[in-house]
C-alpha cells in the first residue's frame, strides 16, 4: 500500500531531525545523563518537527539500546513505537479530547505502572485546544506526576497554554525550517524514490511551503503524480499558482493608476465565478512581494513566485513609491475584514481597486503633516509681543476692544463632528451585550448601568449617566473590553466614545446628546438616562 512522502520519511532519530539542533542536542544530551524532565513544552509553527521529536524522545527514554541518547530502532520497544502498537506511549489529539472527562480518564490512567517501558509517555497534539476544565484537571498532575510518566505538550499556538501550565514544563520553541535544508532533504528524498527534482524546482517548492517540511513533502508528492521529471512547470502546475496572470494584471493597473483596466479584469474573474474574497488575499499577497521588492536590494529570498512573476512585481515596484505601497496593503486589508459582513463581495472589492487607483493612496497622511508642521503666524507674532512685554514689565494692551459678554451657545462634541449624528443608529440588543460585557468585567457594569449605545461609522458611543463611573472608564479597561463585544457582534472594529448625559440641558435640542435619545425614542428605544440640568 502506497504511503505518502511525509509519513513514510518522517525522522526516526534525531539526526534525521532538520534545522532544530539547538533542540535535539539538548534532549540527548539529556536522555545521556539521566537527566530528562517529567514534561515538556514544544511549540511552532506547522511542519517543523514538533510531534516527531516527542516521538523520537519517548523511544529513546525507553530504548534498551539507547546510543548517545538515540534509539537504536532495532530493538523491540523501537519497532512496536514506531509501528503505534506501543501502549506505553499515548498520543492524545486535543482537538478531539478536549474535556474535563478525557483528562480525568488520563489522571486515572497515570496511576498504572508502564507494561513493557521504564516510562509512560504521554504526548498531548494541539493542546491549546483543551478546555479551562480540562487545563485545570490537568494542573496537578503535569506539577507532581508519579516518577513512571514524563509529558509532552505540543502546539501551534503557545498563548492560548494558561501560564499556569507552561510553567510546569521545559519550554522548546522550534523554528521554521530553512529553504536551504528543505531543498537539501528534498533532494535527498528524490534520489531515494527514483525521481528527477531540479534544484529551482527543489526551491521553490521549499519557499512555498513556508518553512515546514510536511507541506514540502505534501506537494513534492503532488509534483510526483504531475511527472516524474519535476521542474519549475511541474511546480507550479501542481501547487495551482500557474495561471496567475490576472494578479499581475490588476496590480499594474493599479500601478498606472487605471481604474478601468483593473475593474475590467476583476469583471472578467466575477464572470468566471472567481471568489473575489480569495482574490483580495491573493492580492494582498503579491502587494507584500512588490513591497519587499521596492524594499531590499537583493530580497529575492524573500519572494514567492515563478522566476518570470518576480520580473512583473520588480517593475511595479519600481512605478509605485513605498508610501504607495504601504496604503494598498492597508487598504486590501481594510477591504478583507469588511468582507465578512459586506452584502456583495463584487462591490466591496470594486470600490477598493477605485481607492487603489485613484492616487490618492498615502497622500492625506503628508497632506495633514505638512498642515501641522507650518506654525500659525498670527499666533507667533501674538506670542512675541507677550513675551517682549513680560520682558519690559509691561501691559499689553488688546487689539481690539472686547465684545459685551453674550450667551454662549454649547459647542458641539468635537467626536461628533466625525460623524453625522443624522446617520448614527442605536444598538438595539445593547442590553444583551451590556450583560455579556458585564461577565467578562463586572467593575464595568456599574458604568454601564441605564446606558445607551449608538454606532455610526467605525466610531461607537456609549452614553452614561453616572459621572463617576464616566471618570472611571479608563482604569476599567471599559474601551477594549466593549470593542472585543462588538467586533464579535458585529464582525468589525469599533472605536469607543463615552459621553455623560447627566448635565445635558433637555432644551438643549441642538446637542448631539439628546439627538440621539429622541431617536431612540423614534424607534421605540426605550431610553433610560435621566438627564438634570
Amino acid at each position: 500500500m502506497y504511503q505518502a512522502l511525509y509519513r513514510k520519511w518522517r525522522p526516526r532519530t534525531f539526526d534525521d531531525v532538520v534545522s532544530q539542533p539547538h533542540i535535539t542536542t539538548t534532549l540527548k544530551n539529556q536522555i545521556i545523563s539521566g537527566k530528562t524532565a517529567h514534561a515538556y513544552l514544544f511549540t511552532g509553527s506547522r511542519g517543523t518537527g514538533k510531534t516527531t521529536c516527542a516521538r523520537i524522545f519517548a523511544k529513546a527514554v525507553n530504548c534498551n539500546n539507547a546510543k548517545d541518547g538515540m534509539p537504536c530502532c532495532e530493538c523491540e520497544i523501537c519497532k512496536a513505537a514506531d509501528n503505534g502498537s506501543l501502549a506505553d506511549i499515548i498520543e492524545i489529539d486535543a482537538a478531539s479530547n478536549a474535556s474535563v472527562n478525557d483528562i480525568r480518564e488520563l489522571r486515572e490512567g497515570v496511576m498504572f505502572t508502564p507494561e513493557m517501558c521504564k516510562y509512560k509517555v504521554y504526548i498531548i497534539d494541539e493542546v491549546h485546544m483543551l478546555s479551562v476544565g480540562a487545563f485545570n484537571a490537568l494542573l496537578k498532575t503535569m506539577e507532581e506526576p508519579p516518577p513512571h510518566v514524563k509529558f509532552i505538550l505540543a502546539t501551534t499556538e503557545i498563548q492560548k497554554v494558561p501560564a499556569t501550565i507552561v510553567s510546569r514544563c521545559q519550554h522548546f520553541d522550534f523554528n521554521r525550517i530553512k529553504t536551504e535544508d528543505i531543498v537539501a532533504r528534498l533532494t535527498y528524498i528524490a534520489s531515494q524514490e527514483g525521481f528527477t527534482l531540479h534544484e529551482d524546482a527543489a526551491e521553490l517548492i521549499a519557499r512555498l511551503s513556508d518553512g515546514g517540511m510536511r507541506d514540502a513533502l505534501s506537494l513534492l508528492d503532488q509534483c510526483v503524480a504531475f511527472s516524474d521529471d519535476i521542474d519549475l512547470k511541474v511546480v507550479s502546475d501542481a501547487s495551482g499558482i500557474a495561471g496567475r496572470d490576472h494578479l499581475f494584471d490588476i496590480l499594474e493597473s493599479i500601478a498606472d493608476k487605471d481604474a478601468a483596466g483593473a475593474l475590467k479584469k476583476v469583471n472578467e474573474l466575477h464572470a468566471m465565478s472567481k471568489d473575489l474574497k480569495v482574490l483580495a488575499g491573493e492580492l494582498l499577497e503579491q502587494m507584500r512581494n512588490v513591497m519587499l521588492a521596492a524594499t531590499i536590494d537583493n530580497g529575492r529570498d524573500l519572494i514567492t513566485c515563478l522566476p518570470e512573476e518576480l520580473v512583473r512585481i520588480e517593475n511595479i515596484a519600481k512605478k509605485m513609491s513605498l508610501e504607495e505601497i504601504l496604503g494598498c496593503i492597508t487598504l486590501l486589508q481594510e477591504s478583507s475584514e469588511r468582507f465578512a459582513k459586506s452584502t456583495s463581495k463584487r462591490i466591496e472589492l470594486e470600490m477598493c481597486i477605485i481607492r487603489l487607483c485613484t492616487g490618492s493612496v498615502g497622500s492625506n497622511a503628508a497632506a495633514v503633516k505638512q498642515s501641522t508642521s507650518v506654525p500659525d503666524r498670527e499666533l507667533l507674532g501674538r506670542l512675541a509681543r507677550l513675551e517682549e512685554a513680560v520682558r519690559r514689565g509691561t501691559v499689553v494692551q488688546p487689539e481690539h476692544q472686547p465684545e459685551p459678554p453674550r450667551p454662549k451657545k454649547a459647542e458641539p462634541d468635537p467626536d461628533f463632528k466625525r460623524i453625522d449624528p443624522s446617520v448614527i443608529q442605536p444598538v438595539e440588543n445593547w442590553a444583551g451585550l451590556v450583560e455579556e460585557i458585564s461577565r467578562r468585567n463586572p467593575a464595568i457594569s456599574g458604568f454601564l448601568r441605564k446606558s445607551k449605545a449608538f454606532v455610526g461609522g467605525d466610531t461607537a458611543f456609549i452614553i452614561v449617566d453616572n459621572d463617576f463611573f464616566f471618570q472611571q472608564f479608563k482604569k476599567l479597561n471599559a474601551s477594549s473590553v466593549i470593542s472585543d463585544v462588538l467586533k464579535e457582534n458585529f464582525g468589525m472594529n469599533f472605536i469607543i466614545k463615552a459621553k455623560s448625559a447627566k448635565n445635558v440641558s433637555p432644551e438643549d435640542t441642538e446637542n448631539p446628546i439628546n439627538k440621539l435619545m429622541e431617536k431612540a425614542k423614534a424607534m421605540d428605544i426605550e431610553v433610560d438616562i435621566k438627564k438634570s440640568n
